[in-house]
């Protein structure tokens, strides 16, 4: 029996400008910097014979098509990309590029930064606006309460703060 895999979503096309910039910059490292050094290995391991049992030149070859690969879709991703570089008219609701402070239901305080698919970075508090908690906090206004399914099951939120510009250095991103 063959199961069918359904395709996933199309992710957004938002982008920040910083995010942007990193792309670019990873784009430039891997084409102006990576691609030339591995295909220079590539060819001094060829010019060493065999290269069926040659696994510098195997690997070499294989490092090659995952550069050309992240290249292609960097180039294509980088052309359809918007890059959000304003707030919006309504400040005061959650929309792309907010910095928003939430409160669980335990009292625990979490900073979040809504970005674009290819900027996220959970770690650090910057959720893609393709994430669950992003879109149930899309639109919210301060004071707003919500509630997200999240893998490990429903949690509620309520809004304490939106900006469009980065919190203080205090507060602490989870």
């Amino acid at each position: 029996m063959v199961r069918k895999r359904l395709p996933s979503p199309p992710s957004s096309r938002y982008i920040t400008p910083v995010g942007a910039e990193q792309l670019r910059v990873e784009l430039d490292q891997l084409w102006r910097v990576e691609r030339p050094r591995v295909t220079q290995a590539v060819s001094e391991a060829a010019a060493m014979g065999d290269r069926s049992e040659n696994a510098d030149y195997i690997y070499g070859k294989k490092r090659l098509r995952e550069i050309d690969r992240r290249v292609r879709y960097l180039q294509k991703r980088l052309a359809d990309l918007i890059i959000v570089d304003r707030p919006p008219d309504d400040a005061t609701r959650v929309f792309f590029g907010a910095w928003v402070r939430v409160e669980d239901d335990e009292g625990r305080v979490y900073v979040y930064r809504i970005v674009g698919a290819d900027e996220f970075d959970a770690g650090s508090g910057r959720i893609s606006v393709d994430s669950p908690l992003a879109r149930a906090l899309l639109k919210k206004t301060e004071g707003d309460a919500l509630t997200v399914q999240l893998p490990n099951g429903p949690i509620s939120f309520t809004v304490l703060e939106i900006r469009y510009r980065p919190f203080d250095e205090n507060s602490t991103p989870h």
